[in-house]
């Protein structure tokens, strides 16, 4: 009986032995080379983290409390940012029901000219937002074809609600398609199938199934689509003016008075952003560890 056999240790590998008498300080370096790399990423990372925070956070605190108080009761700064968290909402919701069955077929079928349809979705992300809201005037504007249909039924989009709507709407529906996307291909395909077996129908299937597996990336979709649609400037402003929104009331103020006068809008603004986009993603989080 052979009691051991010594083999010569592969190239790169640490021996039991090596390890039991600290012989395996030649690796040394690769962890401090780890570590430096770390501590680089850290460095640069914090650089950007900064860069974000820092101008808001000193915007933040620079501002007058007593002038934020004054701004919060003006009639227009409140009218102008409940008709952006409004408008963001409506659509919102338009994306959330339009959105989701076409983020559920590219996730879960294919068919030719898919890749185009992809591409077709996230191009208003790329596209300048100038751009972006011209582009829906060759479509709703009053000489155009659905522009003259909808302005018969008394719904107009220039300088209107509808068409705040809709700006928002172009720019930020892409966020909510993508994330549910992503959801619905997370679904094992093999929980569908057994369902169909069971005799639910694709209805059926899609809601009690497909739909609840997938809700916190539709969740997070959403999330992302109100908080962009909220932020849009430039294509609401080539469409709709009046009424003004939050971010064009504070170009308005910026052009006509200067930076201090427009400051407490985007403060209140940026506030109202931060406590509802925070409360949301802890919504989806607490669902997450439930």
């Amino acid at each position: 009986m052979i009691d051991h056999i010594d083999e010569k240790p592969e190239k790169g590998t640490v021996s039991h032995c090596s390890a039991r008498t600290g012989q395996g300080f030649r690796f040394k370096p690769r962890w401090f080379l780890a570590g430096s790399l770390k501590l680089s990423f850290l460095l640069l990372g914090g650089l950007i983290l900064a860069f974000i925070a820092f101008p808001i956070l000193k915007m933040i605190f620079a501002s007058n409390p007593s002038i934020l108080r004054d701004s919060l009761v003006d009639r227009e700064v409140t009218a102008s940012i409940s008709l952006t968290l409004y408008a963001a909402l409506i659509a919102t919701v338009i994306g959330f029901t339009l959105g989701v069955p076409l983020a559920y077929l590219l996730a879960k079928s294919r068919f030719p000219g898919k890749r185009l349809v992809e591409g077709l979705i996230d191009l208003p992300i790329v596209i300048p937002h100038s751009a972006a809201g011209i582009a829906p005037l060759f479509v709703f504007g009053r000489n155009y074809f659905f522009g003259q249909a909808f302005e018969f039924v008394g719904i107009r989009f220039l300088d209107s609600l509808a068409g705040i709507v809709i700006g928002m709407l172009f720019v930020s529906v892409p966020f909510l398609i993508d994330s549910a996307k992503e959801g619905f291909e997370k679904v094992d395909p093999r929980l569908e199938n057994v369902a169909r077996t069971l005799g639910a129908s694709p209805l059926q299937t899609f809601v009690r199934i497909s739909f609840p597996l997938a809700w916190r990336s539709i969740m997070a979709g959403n999330i992302m689509m109100w908080a962009r649609g909220m932020s849009e400037f430039g294509a609401v402003i080539i469409i709709a003016y009046h009424p003004m929104i939050a971010p064009v009331l504070v170009y308005e103020r910026f052009e006509t008075y200067g930076l201090n006068y427009s400051r407490p809008v985007a403060v209140i603004l940026i506030l109202i952003s931060m406590i509802v986009f925070v409360a949301l993603r802890l919504l989806v989080y607490r669902g997450e560890k439930s």
